[in-house]
């Protein structure tokens, strides 16, 4: 069952076994209000056990793009469309967040963007391929991100 996240009164419920269960649950709020302000979606996460085929396309885009297999255990996740956009959330333990932003039309833009919560390392598999620039977030902290342009269909 999805639960709307609240980004007034943050919460770490579902994210409790994160070390940085606190900027990670920033993070999520951060994701929520951004959603909220400006296309006035409500953010709602599931469990990653859950909602299995949304953790599976993630996954897949990540392995067939540029090999990549996130090692840390998922927690949440979420997927919905939005002004033309197919967007897919996850929440991992270690604190990372993982979005694929899919244009529904040929010519859309399709990427997937990949946010570092304050207080964690790089993950060991990001850490070579990716340069992470800093931003600053009233509920987040500092938060680090990266993205790479998707080149195939899915």
């Amino acid at each position: 069952m999805r639960q709307i996240v609240d980004f007034e009164n943050v919460s770490t419920t579902g994210l409790e076994s994160s070390p940085v269960a606190d900027a990670l649950a920033g993070l999520r709020a951060n994701e929520a209000r951004y959603y909220k302000n400006k296309y006035g979606h409500a953010f709602a996460v599931a469990l990653a056990s859950d909602e299995p085929e949304t953790l599976g396309w993630v996954e897949r885009v990540l392995a067939d793009e540029r090999g990549i297999v996130i090692a840390s255990p998922p927690l949440e996740v979420t997927a919905f469309e939005v002004d033309g956009y197919r967007m897919a959330y996850v929440f991992y333990q270690s604190g990372l967040s993982i979005n694929v932003m899919y244009g529904t039309e040929p010519a859309g833009k399709r990427a997937v963007g990949f946010k570092l919560s304050e207080g964690m390392d790089v993950p060991e598999e990001l850490a070579t391929r990716f340069k992470f620039a800093r931003q600053k977030s009233k509920l987040a902290g500092v938060i680090r991100g990266s993205f790479f342009v998707i080149k195939n269909e899915y």
